[in-house]
């Protein structure tokens, strides 16, 4: 016997007595609860994902090369759960969260959203997804148009997705603007007459106009004060507690990542290195490359003299991309079959690294050799 039978038999004894109302809604609420413990457990399944950009040259604009910005991503995000991506600048972070999108055609590899592979869509079916999935702009002022008012840009996008028209989207307006801490005399205004902190306001109530599932948080408080971080920080955590909003959150700042996340992976020239929850990972790093991000964390305790890993060399082009692992002309820790060896991500209790200092990260093939 399921688990839905017993417990509609279990309803069934304690509303024998119940009137036909209660009854009905007992078993309605039977109904949902099954289908909430049934419904996949990931909103986003990441695999394989690739995007390489080709190099071009001469006047016929031969390829000559690629430049592997995104290689060979896999990873998830659970419902309701905000998934940290961490690395230095140019690693490739926001071309994966705009690949994820569609915003940038993927190379390779597929992206699974709510049970439904978007990779394979055209523009038609896409459109509907594009409700469901918004991103959050690293630079708030430039990915708004300065000719039009915050409250036209709105307009337009309910307008566009057929969601209101006329005076119910002048209310959704104003509604959607005081639940992200501005007033509604703003929706007046062009961009250009806010301030920092302000214009990314507007554009998460963008990204909240559709009212998605899934949002792509790309950097949003990297170009804001540390005061106005922590309110756009509080404020992403209390939509998503209201809404049951999924965060990929993408920086480059490990305390902000630290005190957002779930989990975190880390990113190394297009690759993951290491996957971990958030506890996990900053307490117990195991890639080399983790371990010197989090040494490179600021302490507020004078007292503590830990101890600064510095690299040594720049991070190798995209395009020209080392043997072995990618990571191995600046480790610390480097050994013989880490210029030869190309690790897998891998390892056990949920706390995965590309590392060949840990055994189950060597290929299945030279393991079985």
């Amino acid at each position: 016997m399921n688990v839905l039978s017993i417990s509609f038999s279990t309803c069934l004894h304690s509303i024998v007595f119940a009137n036909t109302k209660n009854y009905i809604y007992k078993i309605k609420n039977l109904i949902k609860l099954n289908k909430l413990n049934f419904m996949p457990e990931h909103l986003l399944e990441v695999k394989g994902l690739k995007k390489y950009f080709p190099i071009k040259t001469g006047l016929f604009s031969k390829t000559v090369g690629y430049v592997k910005a995104v290689d060979d991503v896999t990873f998830s995000i659970k419902k309701g759960e905000t998934l940290g991506l961490v690395g230095e600048s140019g690693c490739g972070k926001t071309t994966v969260g705009r690949t994820i999108l569609r915003l940038v055609e993927p190379t390779a590899g597929e992206v699974i959203f709510d049970g439904k592979n978007i990779t394979t869509m055209d523009q038609k079916e896409l459109k509907k997804y594009r409700k469901e999935m918004q991103i959050i702009f690293q630079d708030p002022y430039s990915s708004l148009n300065p000719r039009i008012t915050v409250g036209g840009m709105l307009t337009e996008i309910f307008k566009f997705h057929e969601i209101a028209e006329g005076e119910a989207a002048e209310k959704k307006v104003e509604n959607l603007l005081e639940r992200v801490g501005l007033r509604k005399i703003h929706a007046r205004r062009y961009p250009h007459e806010f301030s920092g902190g302000q214009r990314q306001r507007i554009g998460i109530a963008r990204a909240l106009s559709v009212e998605p599932k899934f949002i792509v948080c790309d950097e949003p408080v990297s170009a804001l004060d540390v005061s106005i971080q922590s309110q756009i920080i509080n404020l992403l955590q209390d939509l998503q507690n209201e809404f049951g909003l999924t965060y990929l959150f993408i920086s480059h700042d490990l305390s902000v990542v630290e005190h957002i996340s779930d989990r975190v992976c880390v990113m190394y020239l297009g690759q993951l290195v290491e996957f971990a929850e958030k506890e996990d990972l900053y307490a117990n790093p195991h890639h080399p490359y983790t371990q010197a991000l989090l040494s490179a964390v600021p302490v507020p305790d004078p007292r503590n003299k830990s101890k600064r890993i510095i690299l040594t060399g720049d991070v190798p082009s995209p395009s020209k991309v080392p043997s072995g692992c990618y990571f191995h002309p600046r480790c610390p820790k480097v050994f013989a079959d880490c210029s030869k060896i190309h690790p897998d991500l891998a390892g056990a209790g949920g706390h995965q690294q590309s590392c060949l200092l840990y055994p189950e990260s060597y290929p299945r093939e030279i393991k079985a050799a």
